[in-house]
């Protein structure tokens, strides 16, 4: 017996496979989210319109700086007078630094001139003083040889060595206290003299004043020594070169010279050759 024959039903070939579509949502679900979308986009909506109308008119806002009282601005006035007049000062300070600074070098620079042309000064007087004896010498020698009765040749070649002696120290200084052989005192020079012809004197005036043979000042001879001043308490010596002369260290001034008698008198005089 034939077998009923059984209709056969096309199938998808994805039958087989579960549906992939998402299960439907529920309405109340949908109407939860319809709502909720609502209500951001009316809220949007609002936003839109405020900000379109602050957009229309632009806002200004003014802040208000706080206000300086007149104690306050009269403080910071006194502040800027303050340290405007600080400036001046130390302005003025320095000024006056530059100015003691600069006085200072230039007083030390004068000094320093000064002192230069003094040197200068004192050793162009002691050339004039050395040319001047040298001078008077020359014309002592021509006097002492001249016919003249009153002028005394040296006696003895012991005196002319003595003025020899004297003749070459002028224009040396006068030093209290000194014994040559380039600074002198009156009386050392006196003494150092006639030690040359083996005569010893006391070194002070006074005694020199008491040694040899006393002669009045109108004999005189070249060779004397002539004293100012009481005998035995004499102050000042020298010797007699002849012409109206005499050489002597005078004073810190004029140091070794030869002068004339007549303008400086002596009180005596004594012979010791």
């Amino acid at each position: 017996m034939e077998e009923p024959l059984v209709p056969l039903v096309p199938m998808s070939h994805t039958a087989h496979i579960r549906s992939h579509r998402k299960p439907r949502r529920s309405a109340s679900k949908m109407a939860m989210r319809a709502g909720v979308a609502g209500g951001i986009l009316g809220s949007v909506a609002v936003a839109g319109a405020s900000a379109s109308a602050n957009a229309a008119e632009p806002v200004t806002q003014t802040i208000e700086l706080p206000t300086l009282t007149a104690d306050v601005a009269s403080q910071v006035a006194q502040s800027a007078d303050a340290m405007q007049q600080t400036a001046a000062n130390y302005e003025l300070q320095a000024e006056r630094d530059a100015a003691t600074a600069k006085a200072a070098k230039q007083a030390a620079a004068d000094l320093k001139e000064a002192k230069a042309e003094a040197k200068k000064k004192a050793e162009a007087e002691r050339r004039a003083a050395a040319e001047r004896a040298t001078r008077s010498a020359e014309r002592t020698t021509l006097t002492s040889t001249s016919t003249s009765t009153s002028v005394s040749a040296p006696a003895s070649g012991s005196v002319a060595t003595v003025l020899a002696f004297l003749k070459a120290q002028v224009g040396d200084a006068y030093v209290l206290g000194a014994t040559g052989p380039n600074a002198w005192d009156c009386s050392s020079l006196v003494q150092a003299a006639f030690k040359q012809v083996g005569v010893d004197l006391p070194r002070v005036s006074q005694d020199q004043s008491m040694q040899g043979t006393e002669v009045s000042l109108s004999n005189v001879q070249v060779g004397d020594i002539l004293y100012w001043g009481s005998k035995g308490s004499a102050y000042h010596v020298g010797v007699y070169i002849g012409g109206g002369q005499y050489l002597d260290a005078a004073n810190p001034s004029k140091g070794v010279v030869i002068q004339d008698l007549s303008g400086y008198p002596a009180s005596g005089a004594v012979r010791v050759l």
